[in-house]
């Protein structure tokens, strides 16, 4: 497995422009129902935005890897404002150079952008260390979790799963 951590190809939101294709030519897409009991998201409803909790990066990549679905990773831990939270953001999911660096420009990327792309097979996310400082406040956070539930809600509409897991710094 390429790295999905890293900041070139091996991070996927660069590919889902093209992977449906691909995932067409190999006989189709996981939908929810195909998930199964042996999943590690047995327990976590298909379209969510929740704490990371119990678990772990890599074993939430390899889920993502063996149901066909895109990963997205984002470590903010270095990060202490919106600016630099959504410069985070945009650099490791390889959101387009116009990406607007703002919630409605987020919003755009992860609904419009990638629907218009064609059928997509689901998608784990991963935010990892949101700041908790004073420049990225409560309401920040939450302003910026609201935008990953409505996606989430956004691909529900659509059958498509989209699990969102962060932590904080």
């Amino acid at each position: 497995m390429a790295d999905p951590f890293g900041a070139g190809e091996g991070n996927l939101f660069k590919q889902v422009l093209g992977l449906h294709a691909a995932g067409r030519r190999a006989g189709g897409r996981h939908t929810l129902s195909e998930e199964g009991d042996m999943s590690l998201f047995k327990t976590v409803r298909p379209n969510i935005v929740q704490s990371i909790r119990a678990f772990r990066v890599p074993d939430l990549a390899a889920e993502a890897e063996r149901l066909g679905q895109h990963f997205l990773y984002a470590n903010c831990a270095h990060a202490q404002t919106k600016a630099e939270v959504l410069e985070v953001i945009a650099t490791n999911f390889l959101f387009p150079k116009h990406f607007g660096k703002n919630f409605d420009a987020l919003h755009d990327c992860l609904t419009d952008l990638v629907h218009r792309a064609g059928p997509q097979p689901g998608f784990v996310v991963v935010l990892e260390g949101l700041p908790t400082v004073q420049k990225f406040d409560k309401d920040a956070r939450e302003t910026l979790l609201d935008v990953f539930r409505e996606a989430a809600e956004f691909w529900a509409e659509r059958r498509v799963s989209f699990r969102v897991f962060y932590s904080f710094a």
